[in-house]
């Protein structure tokens, strides 16, 4: 089964920003308020690129891997090198916080349909709390499935996952599919 196209929100922020290595320290291009996709221009979140949840080398040791379909396996979000605080990528609304299973997790509403699940990590924020993009929101902790010394961040568009990365200025890198059935 071919993968599924991301929305078109997320389709048109590939097109437009900076490239970056998977297991290299990655960094942000300009910020962009719009992006030209297939079917026209499409508005991106006010603060693209978002800013980094964690502070100095940031490494990926697991990429987003989208599923086949809505419940199939994947990895659905970035695994990044982290210790000490986690500051908010964007500006937004605490959905969550609290712990599930062995691991503390903080959810963001940014608006436009954008969430951001941040995991383990250890936080003083209830759900409503505001906060600003670079706000300290808390600090790594241990659990979960991400190994130690890593963060997960995953984010949902209008309820579908996407590879986070391009959020953050880079693009993710490419994996070639065979485009037709019987081509030479």
């Amino acid at each position: 089964m071919p993968a599924r196209p991301l929305p078109l929100r997320a389709a048109g922020a590939l097109l437009a920003l900076t490239t970056a290595a998977i297991g290299s320290p990655v960094a942000a291009s300009p910020p962009r308020t719009s992006f030209s996709a297939p079917g026209g221009d499409v508005a991106a979140p006010s603060d693209v690129p978002w800013v980094w949840p964690v502070g100095g080398a940031r490494t990926i040791v697991e990429p987003y891997r989208a599923p086949e379909h809505r419940y199939g396996a994947g990895h659905r979000g970035m695994d990044l090198t982290a210790a000490g605080v986690v500051v908010a990528p964007a500006a937004g609304i605490v959905a969550f916080a609290g712990r599930i299973a062995d691991r503390g997790v903080l959810t963001i509403d940014h608006g436009d349909g954008y969430v951001i699940t941040l995991e383990p990590v250890a936080s003083t924020l209830v759900p409503g709390d505001a906060v600003g993009a670079g706000t300290p929101i808390g600090e790594v902790a241990s659990g979960g499935h991400a190994p130690g010394g890593a963060l997960h961040v995953g984010v949902r568009l209008d309820g579908e996952y996407l590879n986070p990365l391009p959020l953050f200025g880079a693009v993710p890198r490419a994996i070639l599919y065979p485009c037709c059935e019987g081509a030479p």
